[in-house]
């Protein structure tokens, strides 16, 4: 994912909200709790778009909790069996669990920080030889012509993986279909 002003991807995880704590009252800006409430007062919880948590944080007006898809809970679980967690249910809008995570990174301190790029790592590698082998095997099932089923396979296991998984899902898949179509037609020019 790009930090680029114009990447889509960008734009979704800047999107995701998080709950921060007001250190401060907040004149006027009452409405952003969607109450009748004209002012924000210190110590109330508000969930706040990404976009708008960088303001809040370096401006000193507020502490956030780092949101539930990084917690210990989901951090036990991808410890125990990274492959068996379906990252696009703990984030919405796409499922970019690993935007999410990055944007989340920045905020931290050092320790907490390394923490979060650690899990986004070591999990992206646990999950990468899966998405790369089931790619392959529903591109030669699509390719041969035995598609029995293999659509809603495919659509079954992409739909637990995050945004930049499922990319490169495609990708993997349509790199395979290719070269079995190259293989297939070199093997009958010297035929």
């Amino acid at each position: 994912m790009d930090d680029d002003y114009y990447s889509i991807d960008s734009i979704l995880s800047e999107n995701q909200k998080i709950q921060c704590t007001f250190k401060v009252d907040v004149p006027d800006m009452g409405h952003l709790d969607g109450g009748n409430e004209q002012d924000i007062k210190a110590l109330n919880k508000l969930q706040i778009p990404m976009w708008m948590v960088y303001i809040l944080i370096y401006s000193d007006y507020a502490d956030f909790n780092i949101p539930p898809p990084f917690q210990a809970r989901v951090r036990n679980a991808l410890n125990a069996e990274a492959r068996s967690v379906k990252l696009s249910n703990l984030v919405g809008q796409g499922g970019l669990w690993y935007g999410f995570g990055r944007m989340i990174m920045k905020l931290l301190d050092d320790v907490p920080g390394n923490e979060i790029s650690n899990i986004l790592v070591k999990t992206f590698r646990a999950r990468l030889p899966e998405v790369i082998d089931q790619a392959q095997h529903f591109a030669s099932i699509t390719t041969s012509g035995r598609s029995t089923g293999g659509g809603d396979g495919t659509q079954a296991f992409r739909e637990g993986l995050d945004g930049t998984e499922r990319e490169l899902f495609s990708l993997a898949q349509e790199s395979s279909k290719s070269t079995k179509l190259w293989y297939e037609a070199s093997e009958r020019g010297r035929g």
